[in-house]
This record gives C-alpha cells, sequence and structure tokens, in this order.
C-alpha cells in the first residue's frame, strides 16, 4: 500500500469554507479518478511556531506506485490548479509518498 500524502497549511480566514470545499468538492473528485481505495482527512494538533494558519493532512492510500503514478500523470496538475484557482494565496502544501510496510 501507497501513501500519497498532502500536508497543508491554511490561513483562518478561509479555514472554514477551505474544510467544506475539501470535503465536499476536491476530495470526492479525487477519489473519482478511480486510483485510491480510501483517504483520511486530518487536523495537526500540534502547533508548529510562525504557522499562521492551521494544518490539515489528506492522505490517499492507492494499491501500488503505479497506480499513485498514474494519477500524478494523468491527473495531479488539474486538481492543484482547481485548488489553486478555489485559495490562491490562501495556502501552502507540500506532498509527500510513504508505504506502508507492516
Amino acid at each position: 500500500m501507497i501513501i500519497y500524502n498532502v500536508t497543508i497549511n491554511v490561513e483562518k480566514d478561509v479555514m472554514d469554507s477551505w474544510k467544506k470545499w475539501m470535503t465536499d468538492v476536491h476530495i470526492p473528485e479525487v477519489m473519482a479518478t478511480g486510483y485510491f481505495q480510501e483517504h483520511k482527512f486530518l487536523r495537526l494538533l500540534d502547533e508548529v511556531p510562525g504557522n499562521t494558519g492551521e494544518t490539515f493532512a489528506v492522505q490517499y492510500i492507492a494499491e501500488s506506485m503505479d497506480k499513485l503514478n498514474t494519477y500524478i500523470a494523468e491527473h495531479a496538475v488539474e486538481m492543484r490548479n482547481k485548488h489553486e484557482e478555489a485559495y490562491k494565496g490562501k495556502f501552502v502544501a507540500f506532498r509527500t509518498t510513504l508505504e506502508v510496510i507492516g
């Protein structure tokens, strides 16, 4: 199993609308691509010095690296662009890939 982890720091003035958009629009669109089996939407509880907003993570679980790579090649740019259009300048995101080993 492969986890595609997207960590996002969101400014507080848009946080409520962003969470609703993620739950109602973005995450369902990513899941509808068919490359992930499940997802988790998480909020970071530890404060990060210097952060002006709150930090969240979305973990998308794929059964193989091939499926993740296909998602990245075919859909990731479009999904990132939609996120950018909706909340430009109000978030910072980075992505990591993890392998479940146990």
